[in-house]
């Protein structure tokens, strides 16, 4: 699965009610490939609000199932 975020730096783009804020990537505003044209409108009125430097980055995620069994340790 492909998402869309806008990067800044180390930091991610999060919108909310027209307001801007950098934060983690857990708290970031993420968009389906679909929605580009309104990311490219979210960068470039982030831009004009003063966060520099901002980039639409391609969030690429896969799915595993979980392995949660312990790993042997080595012999010595």
């Amino acid at each position: 699965m492909e998402l869309l975020v806008i990067k800044s730096g180390a930091r991610y783009l999060r919108i909310k009610a027209g307001e801007f804020t950098l934060v983690g990537l857990d708290k970031a505003s993420v968009f389906p490939m679909a929605q580009l044209e309104t990311v490219k409108v979210h960068l470039a009125d982030a831009t004009h609000q003063g966060i520099h430097a901002a980039v639409i980055y391609r969030l690429i995620l896969t799915e595993a199932p979980l392995d949660e069994k312990p790993q042997e340790e080595p012999a010595r």
